[in-house]
């Protein structure tokens, strides 16, 4: 029987429409806009100005703490400007704006196809190329990928756990990845066990993806200490709580870092990443996205620089239909309306989904019924509708002790509520004042 994680989940319709679809190249834009706050923790701080010529893989933010991550150019060309732009949250970001010229990349980045199994760095050298090369979680968490690598005094890694669920509906990129990139993919494995000084890899893969299974069994096969795991489809398994009780039955308790299980977890994305990083010298500068939609006409895989407008994402994949209501950063279940077309495509971006407006309108909120089956399915153990009540009359102090914190937004039960409750939306607004507050309590 196939392994899942413990408390909750549901199993939305999955709408891989973009599954099988070759991984494509798009072509470079004539501008990239490359935001300064592509990851959690401090934004990069801006290494180049007005006017400043740049080459693929120039350095053009640097790191602005230790939880942060350096920012490449993902194109040759000229510094137009430094200026705000709305990002895929919706609020103004610095970001640096680039007119294209050219493909021009630094000298050292290896850009031939040939595999390079070898590494024969140390542990510190390869987290120290993963930090320098802005490596983040390419699942869309975006967590700076040498602070994971770097675990607390008084913590030890004993396993490294590879997220190649997939788990968000729609979205098929990683899927393309490692039906595409299985071989670096191992060896990206191999660096990340020698960086944390482990033994043992898992891959963790939903069995939905049957080729992409039987693909990554057969090469790790050649690679001692690595396993391939087909897990039971079940949202959110991706959640990295969640796919640490699936794959080694620990759970991580309230407040506690994963590392406390033993487990480190990286994305699949981030894995290639890796390898591109310390075996091609290549930073961070490009990534696969998903674009698609039931009315897109061609959804699609695409290799997408950093900066690239998502407009042209859509253009690629046949234009935006008539009746279109929304355009999703992200999935369904976790991604967020964009305010345009024109945001940026940044390192946390793993898909586009076009919805139609029908699809998009959301019916009528009614009261709640007490039915409890937000409770039945919120993978964390929360109580949402008494999360969402809290939000409602400001009791931060309840919903601080219904470990509002730990949400870990993954939808499961706004999708689930009868009454068509926005109980994620609230819930997000009583974690993000719950975080302020306890911050303000430790300063």
């Amino acid at each position: 029987m196939l392994r899942t994680f413990r408390i909750g989940g549901i199993h939305p319709p999955e709408n891989k429409l973009s599954a099988g679809k070759p991984v494509e190249v798009l072509p470079i834009p004539s501008q990239v806009v490359i935001p300064l706050g592509q990851h959690i923790g401090a934004p990069a701080v801006a290494a180049v100005k007005k006017g400043d010529e740049v080459k693929v893989g120039t350095i053009i933010a640097q790191a602005g703490g230790f939880v942060s991550a350096n920012i490449h150019s993902s194109v040759s060309g000229k510094v137009l400007k430094i200026d705000s732009v709305f990002d895929s949250s919706g609020y103004t970001r610095p970001a640096i704006f680039i007119d294209v010229q050219g493909d021009e990349w630094e000298e050292g980045i290896d850009r031939s196809p040939a595999l390079v199994k070898e590494c024969k760095l140390s542990a510190k050298e390869i987290v120290d190329k993963i930090s320098a090369a802005g490596i983040v979680g390419l699942g869309g968490a975006t967590f700076p990928s040498h602070v994971k690598l770097s675990p607390p005094p008084g913590t030890k890694a004993e396993i490294l756990i590879i997220n190649a669920v997939e788990c968000e509906p729609y979205l098929t990129s990683d899927h393309a990845l490692m039906l595409e990139k299985g071989e670096e993919i191992m060896v990206g494995v191999s660096i990340l066990m020698k960086a944390i000084q482990v033994q043992k890899a898992v891959i963790g893969v939903e069995n939905n993806k049957k080729d992409a299974i039987a693909h990554l069994t057969k090469l790790a096969a050649a690679y001692p200490g690595i396993e391939v795991m087909p897990l039971k489809v079940q949202y959110p398994q991706g959640g990295e709580k969640q796919l640490i009780d699936a794959v080694i039955r620990k759970q991580v308790k309230s407040g506690a870092l994963p590392i406390s299980t033993g487990a480190v977890v990286q994305n699949v994305g981030t894995v290639f990443a890796v390898y591109e990083a310390v075996q091609k010298n290549k930073p961070l500068i490009e990534r696969i996205v998903t674009i698609t939609g039931k009315k897109l006409s061609r959804p699609s895989n695409f290799l997408v620089r950093i900066g690239t407008p998502i407009a042209a994402l859509i253009e690629a994949a046949g234009g935006l239909p008539e009746n279109t209501g929304k355009i999703i950063g992200g999935g369904p279940m976790m991604g967020r309306a964009l305010l345009s077309p024109d945001v940026p495509v940044t390192k946390g971006s793993s898909g586009v989904l076009i919805l139609d407006k029908e699809e998009s309108v959301r019916k009528p909120m009614r009261d709640c019924i007490r039915c409890a089956k937000c409770v039945g399915v919120c993978p964390m153990g929360l109580n949402p509708a008494f999360l969402m009540r809290d939000t409602l009359y400001k009791s931060w102090d309840t919903a601080e002790k219904g470990n509002v914190v730990d949400c870990i937004e993954c939808g499961s039960c706004s999708f689930t509520c009868p009454a068509n409750r926005p109980l994620l939306d609230y819930i997000r607004q009583a974690k993000k004042t719950v975080m302020g507050i306890q911050r303000t309590r430790k300063q």
